[in-house]
């Protein structure tokens, strides 16, 4: 609900021109979660165990508003656009991720914390990568 909150703040222009690719990429990120939850990436602690309870809020809550700030931040500068974020793919790794383990909501399972980081981190390419095809699009 946070996250959402907070683009209020990004102001209406910013929303109309990355929302886009921020959702492409989200559906991504939901399609990613599904392989990495039969791959058995992590595991979330409570029971039953439910796709749309576990993984879902995390593709659907923090995502699409994350990446909404780090392309109006960022966008048209390459490499800020990938140092802000390894910042945050990395918080969210090595920092984000042993919380939830030491509150146990989740814990990674078959993968490490930097095996995580490069899990989260690839999908920046493919969403900057989709915000230039749009850009490229609407110039047209």
């Amino acid at each position: 609900m946070i996250p959402w909150l907070s683009t209020l703040f990004i102001g209406k222009r910013y929303i109309k021109r990355y929302f886009g690719s921020s959702f492409v990429i989200s559906i991504y990120e939901i399609i990613s979660h599904i392989y990495g939850r039969k791959r058995k990436y992590w595991k979330f602690y409570d029971k039953p165990k439910s796709f749309i309870r576990d993984e879902l809020p995390f593709d659907v809550g923090p995502y699409i508003p994350m990446s909404m700030w780090l392309l109006k931040y960022s966008y048209g500068n390459f490499k800020k656009y990938v140092f802000y974020n390894v910042l945050a793919n990395g918080a969210f790794a090595f920092i984000f991720m042993p919380l939830l383990k030491r509150i146990k909501i989740i814990k990674l399972d078959r993968l490490n914390y930097f095996q995580f980081f490069i899990y989260i981190h690839y999908k920046a390419y493919l969403l900057y990568g989709v915000q230039y095809l749009i850009e490229k699009i609407k110039k047209g």
